[in-house]
């Protein structure tokens, strides 16, 4: 741990020891606070509106929603508005199931994500390079900018597979012993991209021994999602609306390498780091450095540090697996001051229904500081 991040853990300890003896109604209402929530295709409206308004006198401001279809964001984005906060259309981008065979990507092994998917089955990701998977995205994303209530197209996996996971995911899927890039999970080796490839640089990349260690090749990736992200943002701004992204943490320090997101170089208007310190095996003090490089990256942008709560946090299961864990209650506080005191614009918490009593106070706490 560097002096940095020692005396900025100290700094941050005394200072929410401080905003205990301030009362609830001195809460800092500056930040903007996201709740980042996953919704059925059967969730009733109203109850979704008596959430929000709850959400909404604990400090939230805004909601970041996994709605379904067309339909069901227009109804939704509007009772977001009626409770008076800013609605983000969550959308995915590249992972994406039952789409053409030939739109999606395919790794260094041939093998196409379609049909034989890395890590899990629903790793189904499409070519971002491909100008029909542009096409029809950029419909749906228009589509969605056109609904009067939407204030922001959220992008969510907008990148490539993971080619390297973060410390605790190997563990999961009994990888720990693969250093570097994990070739089931390099992507994309499809004839298009690399004849383009072979076109731009000279390079035929499938003749490569160690095509990890191509560097024009790592940005040709960066570059297909810098492209396509752009695109997004030109078309959404037309229409009178904003994009935000859901990114890897970094981007240098893990973004860039991991699912090629150089997102530093994206014109998209808010970002949202996932700055998840469990599945780094690291605590709160973790995000100190890396919400100041993320701060630093956005060129000005918003950056909104999302941060996973622990689901079940009072019946702990010593024997699950520490991607499916999130923060304490005991953790949070730290996790929002670190966070806030590097220059985050605002926090987004996932996800709504895991909050209870104790992460609300918590919230609270961290909000009682002006930064």
């Amino acid at each position: 741990m560097s002096l940095r991040t020692l005396f900025l853990a100290s700094s941050a300890a005394l200072a929410l020891a401080a905003a205990c003896t301030t009362t609830k109604d001195e809460i800092n209402k500056t930040v903007p606070v996201y709740i980042w929530q996953r919704v059925s295709e059967d969730a009733n409206l109203d109850t979704l509106q008596t959430q929000f308004r709850e959400w909404r006198s604990h400090g939230v401001t805004g909601v970041c929603i996994d709605a379904r279809n067309l339909d069901q964001i227009r109804g939704i984005s509007a009772r977001a508005h009626a409770e008076g906060l800013e609605y983000h259309a969550w959308v995915p981008s590249m992972l994406r199931s039952g789409l053409p065979h030939e739109w999606y990507a395919v790794n260094r092994l041939g093998e196409s994500a379609d049909e034989k998917p890395s890590y899990v089955d629903n790793y189904r990701f499409l070519d971002p390079a491909n100008p029909e998977v542009q096409a029809y995205l950029l419909e749906q994303y228009t589509a969605v900018a056109n609904i009067p209530d939407v204030d922001y197209v959220r992008l969510d996996f907008i990148r490539y597979p993971d080619v390297i996971l973060a410390n605790a995911l190997s563990a999961v899927y009994g990888l720990e012993n693969i250093y570097g890039e994990y070739a089931p999970a390099d992507y994309c080796y499809c004839d298009r991209c690399v004849n383009t490839f072979k076109e731009q640089t000279g390079i035929d990349i499938r003749a490569v021994e160690d095509p990890s260690q191509v560097r024009e090749w790592a940005q040709y990736r960066c570059d297909q999602l810098t492209f396509f992200v752009d695109k997004v943002t030109s078309a959404v701004h037309k229409l009178g609306k904003k994009v935000s992204v859901d990114v890897f943490p970094g981007p240098v320090s893990y973004a860039e390498h991991m699912v090629r997101q150089q997102w530093n170089q994206w014109m998209a208007d808010m970002f949202f780091p996932m700055n998840y310190p469990n599945y780094y095996k690291q605590g709160p003090e973790w995000l100190n450095d890396v919400v100041a490089e993320e701060v630093q990256s956005a060129g000005g942008a918003p950056v909104i540090s999302s941060l996973r709560v622990h689901r079940n946090w009072r019946n702990v299961n010593p024997d699950a697996n520490l991607s499916s864990r999130g923060l304490m209650p005991s953790e949070l506080s730290m996790a929002i001051h670190n966070s806030l005191a590097n220059g985050a614009t605002g926090i987004c918490l996932f996800n709504g229904n895991r909050m209870d009593e104790a992460f609300w106070t918590a919230l609270e706490e961290a909000l009682q500081i002006n930064y």
